[in-house]
């Protein structure tokens, strides 16, 4: 089953677990006589009833807007805590887990919010507590029928992720015999590669193998594999990173077996596989909440910019067709998170034909190319602006490392070990290379540049943190300031 296709079970099995428990909190309310409000519109609706209003009444009165926006709010919550981003490999044990600390987080806010020190043991505040066992039941209780449902299918196997174990001896065949024995794990071996110290098999247990370290990018893409799952005899660091190394870019994902001495000292961090430890490489540093407000910050910027001063925007755009042919918006392809392309956006501050004949060129200090008023643009960094479009397609991000262009990306990759790594994250308009340092742009070593510049961006993709993302904002506000260049 699709990340996606998960994400909207658990959102529809949440909402109805949601609007039900709810729905009972309504009801042992109104058997307790504590709905005030509902009983005072009842009789003024019938002044002459004898008896209180019917539970119908009560829903009739809450369900337009108070159990949707209840419903709504628990989304939300769960949202921001990342239960929508569980992974597939996730026990049921370990989602109910999950549920039942960030529905305690969500009841203990209610309780706080509605607390009344006139009434502290008040017949509502006892309630909070059904309230609490029947969210925890009722959602918990929809998130493992999701995943049994999906378990059953990875069973059958619909939904199996393609993968590839690294080492044929030893820790591999009993890797690959564990994951043939849990087909659950969500694990569809399709061959295994062999290491550079394995001996020469061209098969495992019916299982081929498909050739060396040096085969994987070919052996990714012949067979569409999602997860390389490492298993050598000896962890050589060496050779890991050559593997990691050897398809660098490429959208999958890598766990390791890590040496005895590693998890005795505690140096790692692991995930059971039925006895077999691994430890996942290049896994996401972000909290999944942090990544939530981090998307909401990108929207928001976006939208306030290009909305709040839309009329500068207007006036900069006829500055530009006035003096200069050409378009208004300048689109050039770049590289994205994962090493896809996209189109990014930016004021038109060169002449339209500036690379008709020298091709692409590398930003420069003094370019001659540049219009009177892109110069100005430039200055004030306002040529920018446009890539707040590419923050609402989310191809980019506000803080992240500086996109480059196709052309450039291929000649850095074959040159600078692990280039392609910064590529695991967003691109975004400021990055951490360009708020800690000045790069000479005018310089004809771009290889060099481009190496100073990775060194940044792997730090900032390690260190990831909504803390370091503010850091760089006001680092590119006083660069901005002090009219430094933050290209």
């Amino acid at each position: 089953m699709s990340s996606v296709r998960r994400a909207l079970l658990f959102l529809v099995s949440d909402l109805v677990a949601a609007s039900t428990a709810s729905v009972l909190f309504l009801w042992m309310k109104h058997v307790g006589g504590r709905l005030e409000s509902v009983h005072a519109a009842w009789f003024r609706l019938m002044p002459q009833a004898a008896n209180g209003p019917s539970f119908t009444f009560v829903l009739r009165h809450y369900l337009p807007d108070a159990l949707p926006a209840i419903s709504t709010a628990w989304v939300v919550l769960f949202l921001f805590y990342g239960l929508y981003r569980s992974t597939q490999s996730l026990s049921r044990f370990d989602e109910v887990l999950d549920v039942v600390k960030v529905v305690t987080l969500g009841t203990g806010l209610v309780f706080v919010a509605t607390f009344d020190p006139a009434r502290p043991f008040g017949l509502s505040r006892a309630l909070m507590l059904s309230y609490w066992a029947s969210m925890v039941v009722l959602v918990a209780g929809g998130r493992v029928l999701v995943r049994s449902f999906e378990r059953q299918l990875l069973i059958r196997g619909i939904g199996r992720r393609h993968t590839v174990v690294v080492g044929v001896d030893g820790r591999g065949t009993r890797l690959l015999a564990h994951l043939r024995s849990s087909p659950a794990l969500g694990y569809e071996v399709v061959g295994l590669v062999r290491a550079r110290q394995d001996q020469v098999r061209t098969e495992v247990d019916g299982l081929a193998v498909l050739g060396g370290v040096a085969d994987l990018p070919r052996i990714i893409a012949d067979h569409h594999v999602e997860v390389v799952l490492i298993a050598l005899q000896s962890n050589s660091h060496e050779e890991v990173l050559e593997i990691v190394n050897a398809v660098e870019g490429q959208p999958v994902s890598f766990s390791i077996t890590p040496d005895l001495y590693d998890i005795v000292t505690g140096h790692v961090r692991t995930q059971q596989i039925y006895g077999v430890p691994l430890m996942e490489l290049r896994p996401g540093l972000m909290p999944a909440w942090e990544q939530t407000v981090k998307r909401g910050v990108d929207l928001a910027v976006a939208v306030v910019v290009l909305g709040g001063l839309a009329p500068l925007w207007l006036l900069i755009a006829a500055l530009i067709k006035l003096t200069s042919p050409g378009p208004v918006l300048f689109r050039q392809e770049r590289v994205g998170r994962g090493g896809k392309p996209f189109m990014m956006y930016k004021f038109r501050s060169m002449r339209s034909d500036a690379e008709a004949r020298t091709g692409p060129v590398w930003v420069s200090g003094a370019d001659p190319r540049v219009t009177p008023v892109g110069r100005v643009l430039r200055a004030l960094h306002l040529d920018e602006v446009p890539q707040c479009l590419n923050f609402l397609t989310g191809d980019m991000s506000l803080v992240g490392p500086r996109p480059e262009r196709p052309f450039f990306v291929e000649r850095f990759r074959q040159q600078i070990p692990f280039y392609m790594r910064r590529f695991n994250v967003k691109p975004g308009l400021l990055g951490w290379a360009q708020s800690k340092h000045q790069f000479d742009l005018n310089s004809d070593d771009l290889v060099a540049i481009a190496r100073e510049r990775l060194e940044y961006d792997l730090f900032y993709i390690e260190n990831m943190s909504l803390r370091l993302d503010l850091k760089i904002m006001l680092q590119t506000v006083w660069f901005v300031l002090a009219g430094r260049s933050t290209r």
